[in-house]
C-alpha cells in the first residue's frame, strides 16, 4: 500500500457541495443574509453556482427532489458567531443546537439553511 505521505501529493480547498430545492432561494440567503458573492453559475436555469466570501466557499447544486440529510452536512468557521447567531434568528431559521461554549474550545451552533442542511458554526473561545 502507497504511503501518501511520501508521495508529495498536496491538496487544495475542498469545498462543500449544497444540494438545494430551488436555487433562487438558496442564493438569496448566501448572498443576501450571509454576504457571499456569486462567483460562477452554470446551466439555463442555473443548476449549479459557486458562491465566496473571505475564506469560505460554497457550491450549489440544484436538486428539486433534495431531502435534508439529519446530521450536518458543513462546518464553517467564523469570527463574531453571535451576530451570525442574530442572523440566523432573524431570518427564522430553525436552530438545531444552541450557541453553547463547548469544552473542546468552540463557541458553536447547528442551524438548517432554507433547504434543511444543517450547517455546524464555530468560533474559537477567546482565552
Amino acid at each position: 500500500m502507497t504511503d501518501l505521505a511520501a508521495t508529495g501529493i498536496r491538496f487544495g480547498r475542498i469545498a462543500a457541495m449544497l444540494p438545494v430545492r430551488d436555487m433562487d432561494r438558496a442564493h438569496d440567503f448566501y448572498a443576501g443574509a450571509l454576504g457571499f458573492t456569486k462567483t460562477f453559475e452554470n446551466g439555463d436555469p442555473v443548476g449549479f453556482m459557486i458562491l465566496k466570501r473571505d475564506g469560505a466557499e460554497l457550491h450549489l447544486t440544484l436538486q428539486p427532489t433534495h431531502k435534508a440529510a439529519p446530521f450536518n452536512i458543513a462546518h464553517m468557521m467564523v469570527e463574531d458567531i453571535d451576530a451570525l447567531h442574530a442572523i440566523i434568528r432573524e431570518r427564522g431559521l430553525r436552530i438545531v443546537k444552541g450557541l453553547r461554549d463547548k469544552d473542546y474550545g468552540l463557541r458553536a451552533f447547528v442551524f438548517e439553511d432554507p433547504d434543511g442542511n444543517r450547517i455546524d458554526v464555530g468560533e474559537p473561545l477567546k482565552r
